[in-house]
């Protein structure tokens, strides 16, 4: 999968299919039908304050989530960034969160402490992670470059 940019806005952009699946995904993950580690991210929108919510993995270990960008500044990552703050859904649960973005060496940690073994314990994880969003979790220094990572936190 390759990055798309808007040249006029320099705003990255997830492939179509995404965009396609996206009200599907949300509709179903609003219905609180299961979809592995996804859920809804709900963040104010930057320049409007209307929320906006995106269907997008949240990856839970050992109590901490994370969401990250494959497609690196897309719309939702910067209005994650400008508002800091969101609400998760996941499962019929709701929390308010603070979202730190993390630095770049950070964003490798990430990728090779977090997203890699989670990847390694599902069936086919890194296959399905290279397939949907490009990424191979076994290169975790170059994956990380050019895609956002962000810590949630409870507030």
């Amino acid at each position: 999968m390759t990055t798309q940019i808007n040249v006029a806005s320099k705003t990255a952009r997830a492939p179509r299919w995404v965009t396609f699946f996206g009200p599907i995904t949300k509709f179903l993950l609003a219905k609180r039908v299961p979809l592995g580690y996804n859920g809804l991210l709900t963040v104010p929108g930057r320049n409007s304050g209307v929320p906006r919510t995106t269907p997008l993995a949240i990856i839970d270990v050992a109590g901490t989530w994370w969401v990250w960008s494959p497609w690196g500044d897309v719309n939702w990552v910067q209005n994650l960034r400008a508002a800091g703050r969101a609400t998760v859904a996941v499962r019929g649960r709701r929390e308010e969160v603070r979202a730190i973005e993390l630095d770049p060496s950070q964003r490798v940690g990430f990728f090779r402490d977090v997203l890699r073994p989670v990847a390694h314990k599902m069936r086919f994880g890194p296959s399905f992670i290279r397939l949907v969003d490009g990424v191979d979790v076994d290169r975790p220094v170059e994956e990380a470059e050019g895609r956002c990572v962000f810590e949630l936190r409870p507030l």
